[in-house]
């Protein structure tokens, strides 16, 4: 079973990517690969991932002070570049190593942090819906009734999530088994967070993500693609969703396949084959390797912690047996 769940990654993205490959002759995929100006690309696409990489830091600094203690951002920055290390092949493994850090830095159960880190992740799914939503009302994007279905899952989700973890009702014996886990450790941040601290969340993604919509729709220029702002504002989230599916490596397949189905109809398949695979691998590439330059300083942030409570513990043995 632990042999399966390695290997299926690669088997989905194998699998996935010799799909698109029926479709998109190989000698055009190249030719839109040579045909582009990466100069303009990167232009975009380099200072975009910065953006993300800083942004994406303060934000964990600021839920994180709200739920549990502040931590510097200057002590988040390694930490959360190495975590793109990790992450780029296996996005849990990523978040798992994030949630370690701030268990050693912060001395709070680790299950605390692994529910922060689950509330970060629901809550960037949630502010991409609101997004699409605004891209199909706001500039009149062609609705489809799937992405329509999504945004009401994902309200009625939530919906249910604040009523299960903030509410405070005594159920009956015959529902205690359903409502105990909402006092489980894993939901702390969930019962904690008021409907303004989701609003504040939501809010302070949306920097990120504007930077990201104006890269996106600058840079798919620079491979000879125009998609209407309406249109890119609509479904970029909705790409970025299925980016974020851990069942594929490093993300490959699901995001190809996301840009030909929503964008197919705006220019031809290679050259949104082409776009995909050079700003995907463009913003991963870039995320590892601000990790690696991180990674001694990241590396002294996690042993220094636990270097720390090994010698606090010995003082307090010795206290103990001076006694």
């Amino acid at each position: 079973m632990t042999m399966m769940k390695r290997v299926m990654p690669a088997m989905v993205t194998i699998a996935v990517l010799a799909l698109i490959a029926r479709r998109v002759p190989v000698d055009r995929l190249i030719a839109s690969l040579r045909d582009a100006n990466y100069v303009a690309f990167l232009a975009v696409m380099i200072p975009n991932t910065i953006v993300y990489f800083l942004w994406d830091t303060l934000i964990l600094k600021t839920v994180v002070g709200w739920f549990h203690g502040g931590v510097p951002f200057r002590e988040l920055l390694p930490v959360r570049a190495a975590s793109y290390v990790v992450a780029f092949f296996n996005t849990n493994a990523g978040r798992g190593a994030l949630a370690a850090y701030l268990w050693r830095r912060l001395d709070v159960p680790f299950l605390e942090l692994g529910g922060t880190v689950i509330f970060l992740v629901l809550t960037e799914y949630t502010q991409l819906i609101l997004w699409a939503m605004l891209g199909v009302f706001g500039f009149r994007a062609e609705l489809t009734s799937g992405l329509l279905s999504i945004a009401v899952a994902v309200a009625a989700f939530w919906l249910a999530v604040f009523a299960y973890t903030r509410l405070h009702v005594t159920p009956a014996r015959a529902l205690t088994w359903l409502f105990a886990p909402r006092e489980w450790v894993l939901f702390r941040t969930f019962r904690r967070a008021s409907a303004v601290r989701y609003g504040q969340v939501v809010l302070l993604r949306a920097p990120m993500f504007l930077v990201s919509l104006a890269a996106h729709y600058y840079g798919a220029h620079a491979f000879g693609i125009d998609i209407p702002f309406g249109q890119m504002l609509t479904f970029l989230p909705v790409v970025f969703m299925a980016a974020a599916l851990p069942i594929t490596v490093a993300h490959l397949g699901t995001t190809q396949a996301a840009w030909l189905l929503f964008f197919g109809q705006f220019a031809p398949a290679p050259r949104l084959l082409a776009f995909s695979l050079v700003a995907h691998l463009t913003f991963a590439a870039t995320r590892a390797l601000l990790g690696l330059a991180w990674l001694p300083v990241a590396y002294g942030e996690l042993v220094q912690p636990a270097v720390v409570g090994l010698r606090a513990d010995r003082i307090r043995r010795t206290s103990r047996a001076s006694a």
